[in-house]
This record gives structure tokens, C-alpha cells and sequence, in this order.
């Protein structure tokens, strides 16, 4: 095995492996010596012997070894990435707001419905159906914060009836659409890491989310932005979101050292005050959860300080990650102490811990 002080136990990531556990996506590659084949953690092939398990750090170490990426769950690809069978429906649908599609329409594109469903389900936690009324509506909220006329806003984005575009809208956002001038919409997308793929919200003036989709506590964050910022999340595009893809491909491939995007953070004052005390970190630099105390002038509060740290809906933008133990050990993150570690070698400071 190679480069065995980056990975857990061997034991671990069997159990792992057989447990299909997602939460170790990332964290180590499976390579079976009976087949030759890599694979990711939560695979759904069926498990070998432990014995003929080898596991790697990375996809490049895996093929150096003389194995090959599995067929099945396709280790080679960012997790969560779009699928080779449906992106061209995807490039459809992103550059149409508006597209309505149904069954037929699927089958026509030579696509079964069932998979599609399936795959929307699985990635997104909706039908593709209403993924697609999600975005119509989204788009006619937008239209409407600008001053079109609700009938114009309507038919604009696809509806064929004003009343259809009513019982739609109010659904969704709680309110009628004449009456939603004190609502805000929190656009989402998915943007894809190689620590696994983010949830990004953002609002007209800049982003307000930024987290791993499988952090515990994402339903958390969401309906506390729900509460102070009186908004409903909806799928979309953002003029923000391409600037943050771009910047955060430039981090990962160590071209980025900071971000210059508009950030949107609600919270209490002293909320406030921690985060803006963690944007102060250098890049490649640590901070302990005293010092970090200490520089907002408040040195007793180091209980609420890590609590403030772990209400950061901003990852990486908001360096939560920079915040170690006083000990040197990294403590409490809430994408996984993995993604923490691999964050800080990113940024040079892997051999500091």
C-alpha cells in the first residue's frame, strides 16, 4: 500500500467498503488484486475477500499500481458528477429556464423516465418534474423582484395559465406572486470538488451558502437561512455561480490562495465577529480556537467561538477549516475531519499537524 500515513486502518475502510459508506468518499480508493479493478468506497459491486484489497490514496496512484477504474461506480469521475447518458439532456434543460418535459418527451430523447426519476431522486431529493417547475418558478420570481407584470412573468417562463402559475407559485414559496415583494429566493446549484460535490446558494447580491452535500447538519443551515433571510431555496443559475466554480478549481489545483466574491452571511453579532475573524487567516496558516478567541477581544469565549465556527454556512470561502485544536490536532468540522486535513494540505499545512 502506499502512502499508508494519509489513510485509515486497513480495517476501517474494509468495513467501509463493505458498508458502501459514502462518508469515506474521497478519504481512499478500493483496488481488487482478484480483478484488477479500483473502485470508490460505496461501490455497489460485490466485496471481495479482505485480503485481496489494496487501498490507495488517489485515482493516479491506483493506475500507477496496473489497475483500472471500475465500470460500475466509475472512480475516475467526481462523485456526483452528471452521468454520461444524461448530459445532454442536462445541457438542455440549463440552457431553457422554461422547458417543460414529460414522460414522452424523455422517451423521444431515447431516456427512461424510471432512471431519470431515479437519478434526480438520488441527487438532488426531487422528481425531475419538479426540478424543472422549481426552475420555472424560480425564473418568474426573478422577473417579478424586477418589475415584469405577474402575467407577463407567467407566461414568460413557461405557463400555459395564470391560474396554474398561481396554485405553482404559492405552493412553493408561501405566498401569491403580487405578494412576494418581502420574499427572497436562495438559488442552489451543485458544483463538483474533488472532496465531493457543494451545495452553493446565492442571492442577488452575492453567495450565502457554500457546503458539502453530505454534511449532517445541511437541512440545519438551510431552514436557518429559510428563517433570517425569509427565503425559500430553489434550483437555478446564479451570475455568482460560474465565478465560484472557476475559483474554487483554481484552489484546488493550488492557483488560488483567497476569494473575492460577495458573501451573504445573517447571524447574531457575535456570529458576525467569529467569521469575520476566520476570513483574517492567512492562507496556509492555523489558528488555535484560543487564539481565535483572543482576536475577536473576547479570550473566555472559546466554547462559543467553536460553536460559531460550526454554524459557518460558508466552507472554505469563511476558513473554518484553519481553526485547529491548541494542541495541534484537528478537531470539529462539520464535513468531516477528512475533507479538514486534506483542506490544509491543500493550503501547505500538512506537515503542521
Amino acid at each position: 500500500m502506499n502512502d499508508t500515513a494519509t489513510l485509515p486502518d486497513q480495517e476501517t475502510m474494509y468495513e467501509a467498503l463493505v458498508r458502501r459508506d459514502t462518508s469515506f468518499e474521497g478519504v481512499f480508493f478500493a483496488a481488487i488484486r482478484t480483478t484488477g479493478i479500483f473502485c470508490r468506497p460505496s461501490c455497489s459491486a460485490r466485496k471481495p475477500k479482505p485480503e485481496n484489497v489494496e487501498y490507495f490514496p488517489d485515482t493516479k496512484t491506483a493506475i500507477a499500481n496496473g489497475y483500472r477504474a471500475c465500470k460500475i461506480c466509475h472512480p475516475m469521475l467526481d462523485l456526483g458528477a452528471t452521468p454520461e447518458w444524461l448530459q445532454p439532456l442536462m445541457e438542455e434543460v440549463e440552457q431553457d429556464a422554461t422547458i417543460r418535459l414529460q414522460a414522452e418527451d424523455l422517451k423521444q430523447r431515447g431516456l427512461d423516465p424510471v432512471r431519470v426519476r431515479r437519478w434526480f431522486q438520488k441527487l438532488h431529493g426531487m422528481t425531475f418534474t419538479s426540478y424543472l417547475r422549481m426552475r420555472r418558478i424560480n425564473q418568474a420570481f426573478g422577473q417579478i423582484r424586477h418589475k415584469t407584470p405577474v402575467t407577463d412573468a407567467a407566461f414568460q417562463s413557461g405557463y400555459e395559465s395564470l391560474s396554474g402559475f398561481g396554485d405553482g407559485f404559492k405552493k412553493t414559496l408561501g405566498s401569491a406572486p403580487a405578494k412576494s415583494s418581502d420574499q427572497q429566493v436562495i438559488t442552489v446549484t451543485r458544483l463538483l470538488t474533488p472532496l465531493g460535490p457543494m451545495l452553493a446558494g446565492a442571492t442577488e447580491q452575492g453567495i450565502c451558502l457554500l457546503e458539502f452535500a453530505d454534511r449532517p447538519m445541511l437541512e440545519t443551515q438551510l431552514n436557518r437561512l429559510h428563517k433570517r433571510m425569509n427565503a425559500k431555496t430553489l434550483p437555478g443559475d446564479s451570475p455568482f455561480f460560474a465565478q465560484l466554480d472557476k475559483q474554487l478549481e483554481d484552489y484546488f489545483a493550488g492557483k488560488r490562495t483567497d476569494f473575492d466574491l460577495p458573501l451573504i452571511t445573517p447571524g447574531t453579532e457575535f456570529q458576525q465577529k467569529v467569521w469575520a475573524a476566520l476570513r483574517t487567516i492567512p492562507f496556509g496558516i492555523t489558528r488555535s480556537y484560543a487564539e481565535q478567541a483572543k482576536s475577536i477581544g473576547q479570550p473566555t469565549a472559546v466554547r462559543a467561538v467553536a460553536r460559531a465556527n460550526g454554524d459557518n454556512r460558508i466552507s472554505i470561502l469563511i476558513p473554518c477549516h484553519r481553526v485547529i485544536g491548541a494542541d495541534g490536532k484537528l478537531t470539529g468540522y462539520g464535513g468531516g475531519l477528512w475533507r479538514k486535513k486534506r483542506l490544509l494540505e491543500i493550503e501547505g499545512c500538512g506537515s503542521q499537524l
